[in-house]
């Protein structure tokens, strides 16, 4: 055993197996592979806006998440063991009593998480040498056309030269340990109680009814693009409101990197092969290409992408009247149709892409509200909320992101052309329903 080579992977919001870059390269360099998740319990403190940093949705997608990263690695032989301590507080601790040589983990460019890291790696033993990598993007740094200083400030314009020159890798498999060095660390399964919260269910109607997990996400992907082949139809149904196939839904898995959009792009292209491509295979990725943007504005604009004044820098009178933030938690404003949105994302931790433009537009535009407690509101609430595509939305309804157009949403307009019928107002807005 003496001389057995042990990497520790550092898993974060990258809870898979397949097409994972820290755990592929510690199983090809190392003998022995173990991965550990933390339960940080930063991540389920009130915040200084009010609000808990992750809510029981998200939580218990979490909690789903990585069960199953525990499972999919124990079919691997790959030791798996997880905490509800701060990870400054285990990891170095743990790296010391594994005796490990080096530590993988998906890097990371926005400050709570940087500073997080650095907790950790400021205190690991000089013998352990630290891999990170970037790993949450369909294009990767390395392989875009643009310096990270030189991103354009359009969308269009981003989106134009990286779909001329930019490269999307080719996926790496999971690879399977020897038995030899397998852990079994008999815990028990994570549960909502151990971080603070209460078991709780969801209306049946809601649009996500969805488990966390790579499992999860594959089967998700099976069936909306091969069984139902809903892909073909994602352009004309993705602004939809009601169901569960009106969109992919892959965003929550995205979020805690179950699934790659490396993974999701792959298998848009065989579904081309097979059933031909048209406008809405092009707009799932073109969707991808909008998520890359935004993890690209922040690693170019760094802290700017939470500041008040965003990443235009431009000074607005924003409110915060605590009687108006909470009509709109509640769903208690004058427009039935923000209501009826706000309430299916407070009993079910989801709301359509076409309903956070219109609350957010209302938050910041019609209730004059200081875009920041919104989207920390967001943070809290949504099973999919990512940092950089939470951050980046709010700013760009806000009229403080990088949006040249600086619009505003007609809510009573919105409600017409997309619940024409208030079928999806009806639903929410009748509490007989819960």
């Amino acid at each position: 055993m003496q001389d057995t080579k042990t990497a520790i992977v550092w898993f974060t919001n990258n809870l898979r197996v397949y097409n994972n870059k820290a755990l592929h390269d510690a199983c090809v360099n190392y003998d022995r592979v173990i991965g550990i998740y933390c339960f940080n319990p930063n991540e389920f403190e009130t915040t200084s806006f009010g609000f808990k940093k992750t809510e029981k949705y998200r939580a218990q997608f979490l909690i789903e998440s990585v069960q199953d990263v525990s499972d999919n690695l124990k079919k691997h032989n790959i030791s798996f063991f997880f905490s509800y301590e701060h990870p400054q507080d285990i990891l170095p601790k743990f790296c010391l009593t594994y005796n490990a040589d080096a530590l993988f983990l998906q890097k990371e460019f926005t400050q709570e998480e940087i500073i997080k890291i650095t907790s950790v790696t400021s205190k690991l033993s000089e013998k352990v040498t630290v891999f990170e990598s970037f790993d949450q993007f369909l294009y990767h740094p390395d392989k875009i056309p643009f310096k990270i200083k030189s991103i354009p400030e359009v969308f269009t314009n981003f989106r134009k030269e990286i779909e001329k020159k930019g490269i999307i890798e080719e996926q790496l498999l999971a690879v399977v340990k020897p038995k030899e060095h397998f852990i079994n660390f008999n815990l028990e399964p994570p549960t909502l109680k151990k971080i603070g919260f209460k078991e709780f269910s969801i209306p049946i109607n809601s649009a996500f009814p969805f488990k966390g997990g790579e499992n999860e996400a594959k089967k998700r992907l099976k069936d909306y693009f091969f069984t139902t082949k809903k892909l073909g139809s994602y352009k004309k149904t993705r602004n939809g409101l009601v169901g569960i196939n009106y969109s992919s839904k892959f965003s929550a898995w995205l979020a805690n990197g179950a699934i790659s959009a490396q993974t999701i792009y792959w298998e848009v292209k065989k579904f081309e092969v097979e059933y031909g491509s048209n406008q809405s295979t092009y707009w799932l990725v073109f969707e991808l290409i909008w998520r890359d943007y935004f993890k690209y504005l922040a690693l170019k604009h760094e802290n700017k992408l939470f500041t008040v004044k965003g990443i235009k820098n431009v000074s607005y009178e924003w409110r915060k009247n605590e009687e108006l933030i909470n009509k709109w938690i509640q769903g208690e404003t004058k427009e039935p149709f923000v209501n009826a949105n706000m309430i299916e994302l407070l009993k079910t931790g989801w709301m359509s892409n076409r309903g956070r433009q219109n609350v957010a537009s209302y938050f910041t535009k019609e209730l004059l509200l200081d875009w920041r407690i919104g989207a920390a509101y967001f943070e809290s609430m949504l099973i999919d909320y990512d940092v950089h595509s939470n951050y980046g939305n709010w700013q760009y309804v806000a009229g403080v992101g990088n949006d040249p157009r600086d619009r505003k949403f007609n809510v009573k307009l919105q409600a017409e052309k997309y619940d024409s019928k208030g079928k999806y107002q009806s639903m929410w807005l009748q509490p007989t329903l819960f």
